[in-house]
C-alpha cells in the first residue's frame, strides 16, 4: 500500500495546500456539480502544478441527485452527462480511480435488483470504456446497501479490470444487516479502494479511525492487506492526521 489518499473537495485544496505538501498527502479530490460547471482546464492544470510533491490522485465524482440506474431515461442521461464531465477531468489529472455512488436503494426499486442492475449496466458499460482509455478504474461505493448482493451482481456482470468496489467503512457500519465478513467474502476480490473513517452508527460522522464503533481490527484481518487505495475520509486536518497515525497499526 502506498501512503494513503486524503479526501478533499477541489475548492479546499488552495486553503490547505501547505499542509498537503508538507505531509506529502496523496489525494482523493471531490468534484461536486457546481464546481464542475465553473471549472476550466487552466484551473485544473494550475492546481496540479501547485501540488509540488506530485501526489497520486483519485477522484470522487458528484453524487447529489444523480441516479446511474434511473428508470427515467432523462434522469439517466443527466447522470451520464455528469460522469462524462468527470472523465474529461480524468483525461487531465490521470487519476488511479474515480469513486461513484451505486444509486441503489432497495425500497426505491421495490426490492427489484434486476431492474436496478439492467439500468446500471446501460450506464456503466460505456463509462468504463472511457475510464480504461484514461488509465483509471471506476470504483462503486456502497451507500445504502444493507448487504452486498446487488453490488456483487454488478461486478460479475461488468467483469472488467477497470471496474470495482470502493468499500466505505461508515456506510457499512450504518446500514449493514449482515456481518462484515460477508461483505469481504462477496466483494473482496473486487475492492479497489477503501474509504476509511468511523462513526457511532447514528450518522455519517466522518470520525477518525478508532473513534467510533466500526471493528477495524476484524476488518483488516479479513482484508489481509489487499492491494488497493486506502483513502482517509475524516473531514478535518486533525482527524486526518489521527486516522493516518492509527492506520499504521494495520498497514505496517
Amino acid at each position: 500500500m502506498a501512503f494513503p489518499h486524503v479526501h478533499i473537495p477541489f475548492g479546499k485544496i488552495e486553503e490547505h495546500l501547505d499542509l498537503l505538501v508538507k505531509h506529502g498527502f496523496n489525494l482523493e479530490i471531490y468534484f461536486d456539480s457546481d464546481t464542475i460547471d465553473r471549472l476550466e482546464a487552466d484551473s485544473l492544470l494550475k492546481m496540479k502544478e501547485s501540488l509540488t510533491h506530485k501526489p497520486l490522485i483519485s477522484i470522487h465524482a458528484p453524487f447529489m441527485d444523480l441516479s446511474p440506474a434511473a428508470v427515467d431515461s432523462r434522469i439517466r442521461d443527466a447522470t451520464i452527462f455528469r460522469l462524462n464531465q468527470v472523465l474529461d477531468i480524468a483525461d487531465i489529472l490521470r487519476p488511479l480511480s474515480i469513486v461513484c455512488h451505486s444509486g441503489y436503494e432497495k425500497w426505491k426499486y421495490s426490492l427489484n435488483i434486476d431492474l436496478w442492475l439492467k439500468k446500471s449496466l446501460e450506464t456503466w458499460k460505456p463509462v468504463v470504456v472511457r475510464a480504461k482509455s484514461s488509465g483509471c478504474k471506476i470504483a462503486i461505493e456502497n451507500i445504502f446497501e444493507d448487504e452486498p448482493s446487488n453490488l456483487r451482481e454488478l461486478m460479475k456482470e461488468m467483469a472488467s479490470d477497470h471496474f470495482g468496489i470502493c468499500f466505505d467503512s461508515v456506510h457499512c457500519n450504518l446500514f449493514t444487516t449482515v456481518p462484515v465478513h460477508r461483505w469481504i467474502e462477496d466483494l473482496g476480490d473486487y475492492i479497489v479502494e477503501l474509504h476509511l473513517h468511523d462513526n457511532d452508527k447514528s450518522a455519517d460522522q466522518h470520525h477518525p479511525i478508532g473513534d467510533g464503533t466500526f471493528d477495524f481490527d476484524n476488518f483488516f484481518q479479513l482484508l489481509k492487506k489487499r492491494g488497493c487505495i486506502y483513502t482517509i475520509e475524516a473531514h478535518t486536518p486533525a482527524r486526518v492526521l489521527k486516522s493516518i497515525e492509527r492506520l499504521k497499526k494495520y498497514t505496517g
